[in-house]
C-alpha cells in the first residue's frame, strides 16, 4: 500500500473553505448530472449526497501513465463519507486501469487570524499482487505528483468564485 500525505495553509477560515467547496446546489433536470472540470480532471457527480455532501458519489477521469494502455486516462468511482462540516471528510474509491482501491481524508485545522491548514492523506492499494509489486509505487507516484498543487488550486479557485458571488450578491443594484 502507498501513502501520500501533505498539508498547506490557505488564507480563509475552515467555514469559508467548506462553504466554497460545498456551494448551494442548483436543482438539475431529471437525468442530468453536475460536471466539474479542473485542468485534466473531470468529475461527474452521480449523487450529491445529503446537504453536507455525505454520501456523495462521483465518477472521476484523470491522467495515468500511458504504459497502462488506457490512452492515458484513468477512472475512479468514489463515495464520500464521515463528513463533519467545516472539519473533515473521507472518500473511498475503486479505480482503473490498474484495478485499485484508494482512501482519502482531508481535515481543516483552524490557525486563527483567518487562516487554515488543510491536511490531506491518501492511501492507494493495487488488487493484483503481481501488478502491485511491478507498478503500484510507480503509478501512485504519477497520480500523486500533481495532487498537492491541484488540490490547493482547486480550493483557492472555489474560494475566489465564492467570494466573487458574495460580492456580487451584496453589491447595491443600480
Amino acid at each position: 500500500m502507498q501513502v501520500h500525505e501533505y498539508s498547506f495553509v490557505i488564507e480563509a477560515t475552515p467555514a469559508e473553505i467548506w462553504g466554497a467547496m460545498h456551494p448551494p446546489r442548483k436543482p438539475l433536470p431529471p437525468g442530468e448530472i453536475q460536471i466539474i472540470e479542473h485542468g485534466p480532471v473531470r468529475i461527474e457527480i452521480l449523487h450529491p449526497g445529503d446537504e453536507h455532501g455525505d454520501g456523495l458519489v462521483r465518477h472521476c477521469y484523470f491522467r495515468v501513465p500511458r504504459y497502462l494502455m488506457s490512452r492515458g486516462i484513468g477512472q475512479s468511482w468514489e463515495w464520500v463519507t464521515d463528513v463533519r462540516p467545516n472539519e473533515s471528510s473521507r472518500y473511498d474509491a475503486v479505480g482503473k486501469p490498474l484495478w485499485s482501491k484508494a482512501q482519502g481524508f482531508h481535515r481543516f485545522e483552524d490557525l486563527g487570524d483567518g487562516r487554515t491548514r488543510v491536511h490531506f492523506r491518501e492511501t492507494y492499494h493495487v488488487f493484483n499482487p503481481v501488478m502491485r509489486v511491478l507498478l503500484e509505487r510507480r503509478v501512485h507516484r504519477f497520480l500523486s505528483k500533481d495532487n498537492d498543487r491541484l488540490v490547493k488550486a482547486g480550493i483557492e479557485g472555489a474560494l475566489q468564485a465564492s467570494r466573487a458571488r458574495a460580492a456580487r450578491d451584496t453589491a447595491p443594484s443600480t
